[in-house]
């Protein structure tokens, strides 16, 4: 992995050369970020066995929009989605790295006792508590894993 450095690490010829820090907020960088993300969401749809209704609150989409990217149209994510998806992502991979893989794409189904989930599953908590439920969720999975 690079690491951005201070001039004088490269003049001390380290090798590294500074990078600039990847931003959702850049349109460059959600316009290159955009397709894979929606390649790899729609994929988590599917394994999660989401509905349209869940898929799109979830990535805080009309219908009709999670529809034509269902179809493979790819548009430009905003900084919210992004992130939304960025979410996701991490919660997916934190359960198949903490339980089987059959296990854990049901786990987002269950309902769950906790207090986090107040006896609903985590994809209702996290279609009705929007981006920061999605990351509590993410930091809870971490945080179960031993990652916190």
């Amino acid at each position: 992995m690079r690491r951005a450095v201070a001039k004088s690490d490269k003049q001390a010829g380290s090798g590294f050369a500074p990078v600039e820090v990847q931003r959702f907020a850049k349109e460059a960088d959600r316009t290159r970020l955009s397709p894979v993300a929606l390649k790899a969401y729609v994929n988590l749809a599917r394994e999660w066995a989401l509905s349209n209704l869940e898929a799109a609150t979830l990535l805080g989409v009309s219908g009709s929009t999670w529809d034509r990217i269902k179809r493979g149209q790819r548009p430009v994510l905003n900084q919210d989605q992004l992130t939304r998806i960025s979410a996701l992502i991490g919660i997916y991979k934190g359960l198949h790295l903490l339980i089987g893989d059959d296990a854990a794409d049901l786990w987002p189904r269950n309902r769950n006792t906790g207090p986090l989930f107040n006896n609903a599953s985590p994809i209702e908590a996290m279609g009705e508590g929007g981006i920061p439920h999605m990351l509590d969720v993410r930091r809870y999975i971490d945080a179960v894993r031993g990652g916190l």
